[in-house]
């Protein structure tokens, strides 16, 4: 598969979010990018869902151990891989874009639940939606 996984949200370096803190020790930051999806803002945190059309930008990281670092990240992300349908995050592969134009593998998380009325993020940017918001 790929040690490398994708944030898009409040999972980002800098949102001090307490799951995440726990898990800085076991990342290291490789770059930016973007994947292929569509972004939503849900009022808390955002929401990615797959699409051709449009991007979403983000961080990626190296996972030191990744069956360590997926498990944490399936607690916080409301993932579960016996029941993904009901869950509330899937985690899948997806190919990412890094700024300089590479392509890889990242393990990414799409939102899986109704979108109700949220607004989508045109930018496909979390960081740049907030500072506009």
């Amino acid at each position: 598969m790929t040690d490398l996984v994708f944030f898009y949200g409040t999972l980002m370096s800098g949102f001090r979010r307490p799951g995440r803190m726990q898990l800085d020790r076991q990342l290291r930051p490789v770059g930016h990018g973007w994947i292929h999806a569509t972004l939503f803002d849900l009022g808390i945190y955002p929401a990615a869902i797959p699409a051709d059309d449009a991007r979403v930008w983000g961080e990626v990281h190296q996972m030191l151990d990744s069956d360590a670092v997926l498990r944490e990240l399936d607690e916080i992300e409301g993932y579960s891989a016996s029941e993904p349908d009901t869950s509330l995050y899937t985690r899948g592969v997806t190919p990412l874009t890094f700024e300089d134009g590479r392509v890889a593998p990242v393990w990414v998380y799409f939102y899986n639940a109704p979108l109700g009325r949220a607004p989508r993020i045109e930018s496909g940017d979390y960081l740049q939606h907030l500072k506009i918001k």
